[in-house]
């Protein structure tokens, strides 16, 4: 398959770039693919919990432990101490504890995730590659410039580049909307989270050679 390359002014530079059709084309019909994405996906978000929730039980309840009824005639059920959960401030039932959200997913099945993912982003043409670019100083004005050219700068936009460029990732820390990643950290979530991506042609390489 072969796309456009732009310049950073959203322009046609009138060459085209190579992609690889395992990668930007697969044939989503076959297999699961939207398992395979569900898979990927829910591991991603819950290796991003920190799961240190938690509530206190009824014996983690610090009050007192003295009977506050009587057994008998009080024309309900028996009453035990302040710590009970049928009681304002006491014990919780069954409430949340710490726990562990990470889980496991093979290898090859997060790398079709990451190309089910593109796929799905070039099918709906979200994707753009973009000549390579550096800004000489931090700027968060020159970002912006290059989304308003693309018509993207009330968009969530990521950016693709082949390794890190501290300029341009301190250009865009402070846009809500916006983000960078190098082309070997790609996840199928990220991709999926985006209304549409810039890559560098330097990024189209090593994108090109997922496995």
């Amino acid at each position: 398959m072969e796309v456009a390359v732009y310049n950073i002014k959203g322009e046609d530079t009138g060459r085209k770039v190579t992609l690889n059709d395992d990668v930007f084309a697969r044939d989503l019909e076959k297999g699961n693919a939207e398992h395979t994405l569900y898979l990927d996906i829910k591991q991603y978000l819950g290796n991003q919990r920190q799961g240190t929730h938690k509530s206190k039980e009824r014996s983690e309840v610090s009050y007192s432990t003295r009977k506050i009824g009587r057994q008998k005639g009080g024309g309900g059920a028996r009453r035990g101490d302040l710590n009970s959960p049928l009681l304002y401030h006491g014990g919780r039932v069954f409430g949340p504890r710490p726990r562990d959200y990470r889980t496991k997913l093979n290898k090859k099945m997060k790398g079709l995730a990451r190309k089910i993912a593109l796929t799905s982003r070039m099918n709906d043409k979200k994707i753009f590659v973009v000549e390579n670019f550096t800004f000489e100083t931090p700027r968060t004005k020159s970002y912006l410039e290059i989304a308003r050219s693309f018509k993207l700068d009330d968009k969530k936009v990521l950016l693709v580049f082949a390794g890190q460029d501290q300029n341009v990732l301190l250009s865009v820390r402070n846009v809500p909307n916006a983000l960078m990643a190098q082309a070997k950290d790609l996840n199928a979530f990220t991709v999926l989270n985006t209304d549409a991506i810039l890559m560098t042609e330097d990024s189209v390489g090593i994108i090109n050679d997922y496995k």
